[in-house]
């Protein structure tokens, strides 16, 4: 399942039960369309409990700014309210499934 959200309280809401990847992206971002495409056509399927939060930057520039994005995309892991790794960059979908192991 996918969801973006665009404030705060949203971001909260959908990061505190299960497993999250939260995806800071951006349209203008090749690396994150290419991303994004590894996340819906790898990950996805190989993890049907994972939930995928999508935060576009230029949409929702202060949930970024409060976690200091700098480079995107920009890729945490979240298990039950808590985050367990995050990365950024381009990201092998292997790792992200050891992230939440």
């Amino acid at each position: 399942m996918t969801k973006a959200v665009k404030t705060q309280a949203e971001y909260d809401e959908a990061v505190k039960s299960g497993k999250v990847l939260v995806d800071f992206w951006a349209t203008w971002c090749g690396p994150c369309m290419m991303m994004g495409e590894r996340i819906e056509s790898e990950l996805e399927p190989s993890m049907p409990d994972l939930t995928v939060v999508k935060v576009n930057v230029d949409e929702a520039p202060e949930i970024a700014a409060g976690f200091g994005i700098m480079s995107i995309p920009a890729l945490y892991c979240y298990k039950d309210g808590r985050k367990v790794a995050e990365f950024v960059g381009v990201t092998p979908c292997g790792d992200l499934r050891s992230a939440f192991a």
